[in-house]
């Protein structure tokens, strides 16, 4: 199976080329290269729309992310890389122009879209929102410095940086749970740490954590400080973190690494102008995923909705590009 890395080389290339030559308006932008986007374009694809998939970051969104996927129909168990990867694949055969770049505005002229980038303006008929959502920060002092240097946000990523070390884990839902289980095959002990009395997660995994020998737990504790030590003259890396407890008592834990899982919010200020968005900066949808703007539709983590998991972010991405390939129909 290729990579999406090379995928992603071959198309920048491609799309180079191809933007050399007269811009054409496509029938369909989707943007956002994560489950609900991709499943977007195929069912696009699958209609015979011509669609743009764009992403400024990795393929597949979160689920990259996951070493384990096992609620997903029909497939036991299978990595989160992996199944972005088959879904990416699966698009390319059928013919998505992928572009590689970060989106900087959106305007309607008429019935036409223009989304520009950094480095380029694309035009289209449709567009489909699929922006997904972004770590949560802890909003602490020197969080940002120690980012790289102690602090991550992806066990995945970066767990085999810290092989036999003790090491920190703050959240209480499934991705952290995940992270512990996987964290725990590297680390010498894992002490996960909740501000609540108890997980957030499905049984299953929250059993597999508590029987995880290397796994410490640690109920009602608000991280409250990163302890920090230079790293030369310039650089710092994390050495402790610093805890309080609901009754007030303060504790310290030496650790070089902290990992992250509290959460996300959504990245949606810039297309308020186009899209409706709620109290947290969700876009606010109709039941077919069309918005306050025609021709433009949401799917995904993105908008307000009370389930996030991968099923219904294919869910969603079917359904937005039904509707929009329905628009589009009419529009012909």
């Amino acid at each position: 199976m290729k990579s999406t890395i090379v995928m992603r080389r071959a198309y920048k290339s491609k799309c180079k080329t191809n933007r050399m030559k007269e811009q054409k308006v496509t029938d369909l932008i989707v943007i956002g290269g994560g489950v609900a986007g991709m499943t977007a374009a195929l069912y696009a694809l699958r209609q015979g729309r011509s669609v743009t998939l764009f992403e400024c970051n990795s393929i597949g969104g979160q689920i990259s992310n996951s070493p384990r996927v096992e609620n997903f129909p029909t497939i036991k168990t299978i990595s989160g890389s992996e199944l972005a990867d088959r879904l990416f694949e699966q698009i390319v055969d059928l013919g998505v122009n992928f572009e590689f770049g970060k989106i900087v505005s959106i305007e309607k002229n008429g019935d036409v879209f223009c989304v520009i980038t950094e480095a380029d303006e694309f035009k289209a008929r449709a567009v489909i929102m699929a922006t997904g959502v972004v770590h949560r920060k802890l909003n602490l002092p020197d969080e940002e410095a120690l980012i790289g240097h102690g602090i991550s946000y992806c066990a995945l990523c970066d767990g085999a940086f810290y092989k036999g070390e003790d090491i920190a884990l703050v959240g209480d839902g499934n991705t952290a749970l995940q992270y512990a289980l996987l964290l725990a095959t590297y680390a010498k002990t894992v002490t996960i740490v909740t501000l609540f009395d108890k997980f957030f997660g499905d049984e299953a995994l929250v059993n597999r954590v508590k029987n995880t020998e290397n796994i410490k737990i640690i109920h009602n504790a608000k991280l409250t400080k990163l302890i920090a030590e230079n790293e030369g003259e310039k650089n710092k890396k994390l050495s402790a973190l610093e805890f309080e407890r609901t009754d007030g008592e303060k504790f310290e834990l030496k650790t070089p690494a902290l990992f992250v899982a509290i959460g996300q919010v959504p990245n949606n200020k810039m297309f308020a102008n186009l899209a409706e968005l709620d109290k947290q900066g969700y876009f606010i949808a109709n039941d077919d995923l069309s918005t306050k703007t025609q021709g433009l539709f949401v799917a995904g983590d993105c908008r307000a909705k009370q389930v996030r998991q991968l099923t219904t972010a294919t869910a969603d991405g079917a359904i937005a590009a039904t509707t929009a390939c329905n628009y589009l129909n009419l529009k012909d």
